[in-house]
C-alpha cells in the first residue's frame, strides 16, 4: 500500500494553503469594494466579520499564511542550495513547528477576545 511521505504532504498543504489564501484575498477585496455602495453596506459587512466564526477563520488564515510562506522558503532552500534536498524532511518539520507556534500564538490572542465578546 502506498503511503505519502513528507514531500507529498508538503506539496499538498502548500497548494491547499495557497488556494485558501487566494480565496481570503478575493473576499477581502470584495469587502473593501463595498465602500462604493455606501458606508452602510461596508459597515454591515464588517459587523458580520465580528462574529466568532470569522475570528476563528482569522486564526486559520494566519496559520495558512505562515505555513505557505515558510514552506516557500523551504522550497527555495531546496532549489538554490546543494544541501537543501538532503535535509528537506527536517526543514518540513521545522516549517510545521513554526506554523503551529504562530497558530497557537494567534489563538492565544484572538480566543480571549472571542470569549469576551469583543
Amino acid at each position: 500500500m502506498y503511503r505519502a511521505r513528507e514531500g507529498q504532504w508538503a506539496f499538498a498543504l502548500h497548494r491547499i494553503s495557497g488556494l485558501l489564501i487566494l480565496l481570503y484575498l478575493l473576499i477581502h477585496v470584495v469587502s473593501i469594494s463595498l465602500v462604493l455602495f455606501g458606508a452602510n453596506a461596508f459597515t454591515v459587512l464588517h459587523d458580520i466579520y465580528g462574529f466568532w466564526l470569522f475570528r476563528v477563520g482569522l486564526i486559520a488564515v494566519t496559520g495558512g499564511v505562515l505555513y505557505h510562506g515558510f514552506n516557500g522558503l523551504r522550497v527555495a532552500i531546496m532549489d538554490f542550495t546543494g544541501w537543501g534536498t538532503a535535509v528537506q524532511r527536517q526543514l518540513w518539520y521545522g516549517v510545521l513547528a513554526i506554523s503551529l507556534i504562530g497558530l497557537l500564538i494567534t489563538a492565544w490572542v484572538v480566543v480571549p477576545r472571542i470569549l469576551a465578546g469583543h
